[in-house]
């Protein structure tokens, strides 16, 4: 299948990269009662008039229910700990216009710091087709963007192409972000999302129509690909470039579509650009807030309590610093208790 031959490229590219950096570790040992853990935060700013300020770890809270947790290192992103790897990740079913932002994607990854290797995938068939695989050649990878095939099939689902893409992509103490390029609209589910167990006749692979009455709601599997994200530590960030077909021009699954994407992205602790649901003029704009927000980010090392089983735990990151807003991700895994 496609998923291991891209495990197989991304251990290659990252082990090469891996020998001129810095893995985090701890300075301590996790108090008893407690396991370490650590997430991946960002100090993007209440405004973009102020400087961001610089953050330590006394400045940062994180709860866990109702326990206030240890907090044993804020390492900004940078220097020594500066490895990154960023997919972008692009639905081939977006329309013909995103060819006017291609080039705007091939400037932003060829001006990514040697520190960043860079993937470029796309959407297709409920998985991902690699197109460039990770690597620090960031000519390679811009070199890779191209004008999606802007078809559709039964089986295009964003959301499923992202849990393919988190879940084949080895975990490892540096960053791992994903920059997806769609409209969020889950053709595979069909024009309704509510649940209904009867397919619609002669359209395998969609749902019946909702009951008078009943509201569709997004994607249900975007539920699944925000917690498969977080529960591998990656951070999606998304920008919204409008799709081919009938269902694209229904603002209703235009919006329901851009509800899931910045879903993930908000439990991700990643960050959406949309302009409404009409194809954005440039991706320059976001693409420069995107590297604003790359720059700023931190690896926070905390202990957390665990429970019997392994699994994803909900927690609260805040400060009291002025002019900081830190985005995270809504749950962090946290190995089982011994």
């Amino acid at each position: 299948m496609k998923s291991y031959g891209v495990a197989i490229a991304v251990i290659t590219g990252t082990c090469a990269l891996a020998l001129g950096v810095r893995v985090i570790h701890s300075q301590g040992k996790a108090s008893p009662g407690t396991v370490q853990v650590h997430l991946v935060v960002t100090d993007q700013g209440l405004n973009d008039t102020n400087e961001i300020p610089v953050l330590r770890a006394e400045d940062i809270q994180v709860k866990q229910g109702k326990n206030v947790l240890k907090v044993e290192q804020l390492i900004p992103a940078r220097d020594d700990n500066a490895a990154f790897q960023l997919f972008v990740v692009i639905d081939d079913t977006c329309d013909s216009p995103i060819g006017n932002n291609l080039n705007d994607l091939r400037d932003f990854i060829n001006a990514q710091p040697q520190s960043t290797m860079v993937g470029v995938a796309y959407m297709s068939n409920a998985t991902v087709q690699i197109a460039q695989n990770l690597t620090v050649d960031h000519a390679a990878a811009a070199k890779a963007v191209r004008l999606p095939r802007g078809t559709v099939s039964a089986m295009d689902s964003p959301y499923l192409s992202l849990i393919s893409l988190v879940k084949s992509w080895p975990q490892q103490k540096v960053r791992r972000q994903v920059l997806m390029v769609s409209d969020g609209i889950d053709r595979l589910r069909g024009e309704s999302t509510s649940p209904s167990p009867f397919p619609t006749p002669g359209r395998p692979g969609r749902t019946l129509a909702p009951a008078p009455g009943t509201m569709p709601t997004i994607s249900s599997d975007a539920d699944t690909a925000s917690n498969a994200s977080q529960r591998y530590g990656v951070t999606v960030h998304s920008i919204y470039s409008p799709g081919v077909g009938r269902l694209s021009r229904n603002a209703w699954e235009a919006q329901l579509g851009q509800s899931g994407v910045a879903k993930i992205a908000d439990e991700t602790g990643g960050e959406y650009f949309a302009l409404g649901t009409q194809s954005p003029v440039s991706f320059k704009p976001y693409l420069d807030r995107l590297q604003r927000i790359f720059n700023n980010q931190y690896f926070l090392v905390f202990q957390a309590v665990p429970r019997k089983k392994e699994g994803l735990q909900r927690v609260t990151i805040s400060t009291q610093v002025a002019n900081a807003d830190i985005a995270s991700a809504n749950n962090v895994w946290v190995p089982a208790g011994g």
